[in-house]
């Protein structure tokens, strides 16, 4: 399915729930992937690098989680007054972050103290042979996994609210 980086029309916010759920598993399999990138990153034994991995894969992949449920500050200008009235006060209800927002290294660092202490433990355990960067590994995939899949989550509940109000439940 074609999102705003790809197409020349941008995509905008689902109209129903069989299309927010249709996105949710798309993107839950994008947050997999990604979260193997950045699995693939910790067992490379030399510091830092682990970090700009992961922060590049976070930073793409919340705009595209963002931009598959028609949720860039680009698209969300582009829906009719009520609805964007109703994406942007669903975003601030849920807390959800980097909804609807320009992804910033600020906000990924937000994001990353969020799972700090995993983020410290994959830090030390790599430098320890094969066992440590099979840990670092793991942990690596399951801070970018849970970021991931929350997000989406927090995407999918901010599209099916701004359906509520569209279809006149409240």
């Amino acid at each position: 399915m074609p999102s705003t980086s790809r197409a020349l029309v941008p995509v905008l916010m689902p109209d129903n729930r069989r299309d927010v759920t249709a996105i949710a598993h798309r993107c839950r399999k994008i947050v997999t992937r990604r979260a193997m990138v950045s699995a693939s990153a910790a067992v490379v034994p030399i510091p830092g690098v682990d970090i700009l991995v992961d922060l590049g894969v976070l930073m793409r992949m919340l705009h595209e989680i963002n931009a598959e449920f028609g949720l860039t500050p680009a698209q969300i200008e582009l829906l009719g007054p009520k609805r964007r009235l109703t994406a942007y006060k669903a975003i601030n209800a849920l807390g959800a972050s980097a909804v609807g927002r320009l992804i910033t290294r600020e906000l990924l660092f937000t994001l990353l103290k969020s799972m700090a202490k995993r983020v410290a433990t994959k830090a030390s355990a790599k430098y320890v042979p094969i066992a440590g960067q099979a840990l670092a590994a793991g942990i690596s995939f399951a801070v970018i996994k849970v970021i991931g899949d929350r997000h989406v989550a927090a995407c999918a509940a901010v599209a099916d609210r701004v359906i509520d109000i569209g279809s006149g439940v409240a």
